[in-house]
């Protein structure tokens, strides 16, 4: 057994914007010089797929403790600083667990797949306004399909639509560590927050019998003994943070991608089904997470001794692409064979797993349905940029063009 100390590991500079731009040959060389290790400027990093998957599992061994990114930030006693240390994958054991069922009961395939006509109806309209350009930021385009979605959900007012997303933008970048942005990052949560509450309050004052979306769901998880206002608050804002960055960065890439695969790309305009195959691969080759763990006790992986408090960064967004793990990893191929034993881990492992998986699934597969009957021959236009690599990486802008299409009378899925 070797200690971290003794082992001779690759160092990955995960904050540079160097880094951001090409990762993967980063961790490749990394891998060669340890197999599944990595050190980085704010703890270790695990780089082979089976690794992850591995100590991912090990709840019972690790804590999700947000405690050294607060301190790191200067964040402590701030909007985000409260939040991030009060929400719901931070609490206690007893309550994680009495909420993530509560809403897990809630968060269903078949919740999700009553949501499809909304969802179509919403990106049916986005391309009604940005098909007859014919030429756009594909990113910021895609920012406004989940926020959309979101504020359908629960019932929130369209003219505050434009305000929060920009806040989300903001509040997206937290997890980059860089302390610099929160200023802007705690702007954001304060108006996050207020929006929130008031959605509250209206409801309150013009609530139905019968729950009809998201936010009565949620009212009604209020009900249980020691759930409290303030953690439905922080869940229906932990709704819009989490499922704002994630679902526009997976779109805006998987379009980056497809701009060099017109075939696969028209496919999906013409076959509803073969979209959750796309989507499916899309995720295995690209999601924007990384996310970390502390360990709680010592422990020994794999003849290494990881000691309790230190702190694991798990690259999911990389994960999919570990030559080691997948066969032809750096080809895109939506008809590809899965093996069950090494999915994609985009939405993460065991009791912290995304909550909102079958809701994103939707919306992307709605989406990329319809985009390609209405942006047709699609190419790169311009230059773009990368998001830090820490959090929720993904690329900065994708100007596009493309021919405009009409949308067909009757969309196919429907």
């Amino acid at each position: 057994m070797q200690t971290v100390a003794q082992l001779d590991l690759p160092h990955l500079a995960m904050e540079t914007q160097a880094f951001s731009e090409s990762p993967l040959g980063y961790f490749e060389q990394a891998r060669s010089k340890h197999p599944w290790l990595a050190i980085s400027k704010f703890g270790l990093v695990v780089t082979e797929y089976t690794a992850i998957r591995d100590l991912y599992r090990m709840d019972d061994k690790m804590r999700p403790s947000f405690d050294g990114i607060v301190e790191r930030l200067e964040a402590r006693g701030t909007p985000w600083g409260r939040f991030t240390e009060e929400q719901l994958i931070a609490l206690p054991a007893e309550q994680h667990r009495l909420l993530r069922n509560a809403f897990a009961s809630k968060f269903t395939p078949r919740f999700a797949n009553t949501l499809r006509p909304m969802m179509r109806d919403t990106v049916t309209r986005l391309l009604d306004r940005w098909a007859p350009k014919g030429e756009f930021d594909f990113e910021e385009f895609a920012s406004y399909f989940p926020i959309s979605v979101m504020f359908a959900l629960v019932g929130a007012p369209a003219d505050a639509l434009a305000g929060i997303r920009d806040d989300l933008e903001a509040i997206g970048l937290a997890m980059s560590l860089q302390k610099e942005r929160m200023p802007r990052i705690n702007e954001g949560m304060v108006r996050l927050e207020s929006f929130v509450e008031d959605l509250f309050a209206e409801r309150a004052k013009n609530r139905r019998n019968e729950a009809v979306d998201l936010l009565d769901i949620i009212m009604d998880i209020g009900s249980i003994d020691g759930v409290t206002h303030r953690q439905l608050v922080d869940m229906v804002m932990f709704f819009f943070i989490a499922g704002y960055d994630t679902s526009k960065n997976v779109m805006t890439y998987t379009m980056y991608t497809l701009l060099s695969h017109p075939d696969i790309y028209e496919s999906c305009g013409e076959n509803y089904e073969y979209c959750r195959k796309l989507i499916e691969e899309a995720l295995r080759y690209f999601n924007p997470g990384t996310s970390f763990r502390f360990v709680d006790q010592d422990m020994v992986y794999r003849d290494v001794l990881l000691e309790k408090d230190t702190m694991l960064f798990f690259p999911l967004s990389v994960s999919g692409r570990d030559p080691g793990s997948f066969a032809n990893a750096s080809v895109f191929d939506p008809d590809r064979a899965v093996d069950p034993g090494k999915r994609h881990i985009a939405f993460g492992l065991g009791k912290h797993m995304c909550l909102g998986q079958h809701i994103a699934r939707a919306q992307l597969e709605e989406a990329f349905h319809q985009i390609p009957q209405r942006l047709k021959n699609p190419e790169l236009a311009g230059t773009f940029g990368w998001r830090p690599f820490y959090g929720t990486w993904g690329l900065k802008g994708l100007p596009i063009r493309f021919t405009p299409a009409e949308a067909p009378k009757q969309q196919a899925g429907s």
